[in-house]
């Protein structure tokens, strides 16, 4: 598999390959959704939290006598049907995460690379910089390769300052390294931008 390597001006330098195992597949969509619920559910704080019945403060004590008086038995004015009462089988806090197996993992993420490839939703460039940390040299360059109207994840080998920098308050764009990228994070794009040296990383990881 072939696909167009680009300098930051939007010309072409070369044709480089794409691992065909990797963006050639057929992909896997069980695997993939696996991929994007667990990725989804660990973005779950899960700190929710409601109070019972024995956690309310006030109600010590019953509030009329049991019979004799015309109203329904009490025994706290803190039960859940009083109002500042507590909540019955509200939430409690707990974990969302989810587990995945890593080849499970590799196969969804192979999946989503995939995907985009065959989508033609990848473009690949020399080597992403920028030369000061503003926004609109990161402006620029999106708009050499016709990506600034697309919600774009950026995959490099290492991270530039620059690049985070001038690319931060853009909201269609995030930023990614090859080994952290998620199934998530792919799918959530409609485009990638990845340098050329972040193909070796993506081919070492997934290999």
């Amino acid at each position: 598999m072939k696909t167009e390597l680009m300098d930051l001006n939007g010309k072409k330098v070369k044709d480089v390959n794409l691992e065909k195992t990797i963006f050639g597949i057929e992909p896997n969509d069980v695997a993939l959704k696996d991929a994007i619920v667990l990725g989804r559910a660990a973005l779950r704080q899960g700190t929710h939290k409601t109070k019972t019945r024995s956690e309310v403060s006030g109600g010590g004590r019953k509030p009329w006598r049991q019979k004799g008086t015309g109203n329904a038995r009490q025994g706290s004015i803190r039960a859940v049907q009083w109002v500042g009462g507590g909540i019955a089988f509200g939430p409690v806090p707990r974990d969302y995460s989810k587990k995945q197996n890593r080849k499970e993992r590799k196969l969804a993420l192979k999946s989503a690379y995939s995907y985009k490839a065959k989508e033609n939703n990848i473009v690949v460039v020399e080597k992403l910089s920028v030369a000061t940390p503003k926004t609109k040299d990161m402006v620029k360059v999106l708009k050499s390769l016709s990506l600034e109207n697309s919600k774009t994840l950026i995959i490099v080998k290492e991270y530039d300052e620059n690049v985070i920098l001038a690319s931060r308050n853009l909201q269609n764009v995030a930023i990614a390294t090859a080994p952290e990228v998620s199934a998530l994070d792919i799918v959530s794009s409609q485009k990638l931008l990845i340098e050329e040296a972040a193909l070796e990383v993506i081919k070492e990881v997934l290999k």
